[in-house]
């Protein structure tokens, strides 16, 4: 399951990073998106892009085309 499709308030476990662009992927690495970092959906905006999530402790807003990249399970 990709991180996207999370609803709000539920927690989940990184697995993996889809190959993406390198910039991209080393910014969220830098950022504690790595596999076994646990998450939480927070909240979405209106109209549902972008998505805030808890990591590591911060707040970090995705775009859900930037989430797809992300693989988690659900704990």
């Amino acid at each position: 399951m990709t991180l996207n499709n999370i609803a709000v308030g539920q927690s989940a476990t990184v697995v993996a990073i889809a190959p993406t662009e390198a910039g991209f992927r080393k910014k969220l690495l830098s950022l504690g998106m790595t596999p076994g970092a646990q998450i939480k959906v927070k909240r979405l905006a209106p109209l549902g892009d972008p998505m805030e999530i808890e990591v590591r402790g911060f707040s970090l807003s995705l775009r859900k085309a930037e989430a797809q990249t992300i693989q988690v399970e659900i704990k």
